[in-house]
């Protein structure tokens, strides 16, 4: 199975979000980078832009296919992750520590609580295989 942090909150896009007060930084799940295969690229977003909850801030390509990157929390991107301009291959080795994309000021930080928890996620991965 998935390596599912219990600190984190799950979308059933696959994507996480770690908060820290007002502030999200979200990623793509250890399931999702497991699907996808090796990651090539990753189209990101800048500092000011504003997304809408489940909106598209970029995607992710891999050998196997290009998957769009959906924001669970409404908010302004207030960092991107530039290392992986350089390795994206850190998406696949280590998705929720260096491997992160963006931090999104959240627009409502109350949002972020009605995503899936780790046992949520890993129930809802079970179901859909």
């Amino acid at each position: 199975m998935s390596n599912i942090p219990e600190n984190l909150r799950y979308s059933k896009d696959h994507e996480y979000v770690n908060v820290n007060g007002d502030v999200a930084t979200i990623g793509i799940t250890d399931y999702a980078q497991h699907s996808l295969g090796d990651v090539v690229y990753i189209d990101m977003p800048r500092v000011g832009d504003k997304f809408g909850t489940h909106e598209s801030f970029g995607s992710v390509e891999s050998v196997k296919a290009v998957s769009e990157i959906f924001t669970p929390v409404a908010g302004e991107v207030v960092e991107v992750n530039e290392g992986l301009n350089d390795t994206p291959e850190a998406v696949n080795n280590d998705p929720y520590n260096s491997g992160w994309m963006v931090k999104v000021k959240m627009d409502n930080p109350g949002e972020a609580d009605a995503m899936l928890s780790a046992a949520e996620y890993e129930e809802y991965l079970e179901a859909s295989n």
